[in-house]
C-alpha cells in the first residue's frame, strides 16, 4: 500500500470490468476517491464502486462516452463536484473487433480511434488543464498493450492506436515533466478478463496461447493494478515518458528460443 495515495482522485475509464475495473479496486484499496467511467453495463460499474466502498475508499459511477468532449467533461465534473479536485487520470477505456483489413469499414476503424485514442487525448487534455490550474502536480497513465510493439493481424485499427497512445504518451510526459505532471503507461499482455476469457479458452487455442509467453501463465487485472498503483505513488515519482511492460515476457519474442 502507499500511504501518499490516500484521498486522492482519481478516474478511471472503462472501469466496469476487466483491468479497468481492476485497477479501480485497487485504488479503493489505496483509500482513494474513485469515479468509476462506464458507457453500458452499469451493472458492472455499480459492483465496482461497491467493491471500492468496501475496501474504504470512495466512489461514484458515471456513465460517460469518451470518445465524446462531452462524456469526459461529464467525467471531469463528476470528479470535481464530488471530491474537489483531479489526482490522477486512467485512460483505460478500449476496444477492437477483429477484421482483415480489406473489409475495415472506415465507420469501425473511426470508432476504435475515437475510443482507444482520441478519448485519451481528450481526457489528458482536460486533466492537465485542471492540473496545471490547480494543484500543479498529478499524474496520467495509459493503457496500451503489447500491441504498441508487437502487430495484430486483423486488428490494425486496434495496433495503430496503442502505438499512438505510446507516443502521446511520451510527448506530453516531455512537454509536461518540468510542470510537475508524469504521465506513463502500461501495456499489458495476455491478461484473463472478460472480454479476453484466455484461462477458460478451448485447450488448444490456449496452449497457442502460452507459447507466446516465455512464462507460461496468462496475466490477471490484479497484476496490472499493482503495476497501476505503484506508478501514480510518489515511489514513482522519477518516472516518466516511460511504458511498463507487464506481459509474462510476451514482447520478449519467445519464438526467438526456437
Amino acid at each position: 500500500m502507499y500511504q501518499d495515495l490516500a484521498g486522492k482522485t482519481a478516474i478511471v475509464t472503462g472501469a466496469s470490468k476487466g483491468i479497468g475495473k481492476g485497477i479501480a479496486e485497487r485504488f479503493g484499496k489505496e483509500q482513494m476517491n474513485v469515479v468509476v467511467d462506464y458507457h453500458t453495463d452499469q451493472e458492472g460499474a455499480e459492483d465496482t464502486v461497491a467493491s471500492i466502498v468496501a475496501s474504504g475508499g470512495n466512489a461514484v459511477a458515471v456513465e460517460a462516452d469518451v470518445a465524446t468532449e462531452e462524456g469526459i467533461q461529464k467525467l471531469m465534473a463528476a470528479a470535481i463536484d464530488q471530491y474537489g479536485k483531479l489526482d490522477v487520470l486512467v485512460n483505460n477505456a478500449g476496444f477492437s473487433k477483429s477484421e482483415p483489413s480489406e473489409e475495415l469499414s472506415l465507420e469501425n476503424w473511426q470508432r476504435v480511434l475515437d475510443v482507444n485514442l482520441t478519448g485519451a487525448f481528450i481526457a489528458s487534455r482536460e486533466a492537465i488543464r485542471h492540473m496545471l490550474e490547480n494543484s500543479g502536480t498529478g499524474c496520467i497513465l495509459n493503457i496500451t498493450s503489447v500491441h504498441q510493439t508487437i502487430p495484430k493481424v486483423n486488428n490494425a485499427h486496434y495496433a495503430v492506436t496503442k502505438s499512438g497512445l505510446k507516443m502521446l504518451t511520451e510527448t506530453m510526459a516531455l512537454e509536461y515533466a518540468e510542470r510537475g505532471i508524469r504521465i506513463n503507461a502500461i501495456a499489458p499482455g495476455t491478461i484473463n478478463t472478460p472480454a479476453n476469457p484466455a484461462e477458460e479458452a478451448d485447450p488448444e487455442e490456449k496452449k497457442k496461447t502460452l507459447e507466446k509467453i516465455p512464462m507460461k501463465k496468462i496475466g490477471h487485472p490484479e497484476q496490472i493494478a499493482a503495476a497501476a498503483a505503484w506508478l501514480v505513488s510518489s515511489e514513482a515519482d522519477y518516472v516518466t515518458g516511460t511504458t511498463l511492460f507487464v506481459d509474462g515476457g510476451m514482447t520478449l519474442y519467445p519464438s526467438q528460443l526456437k
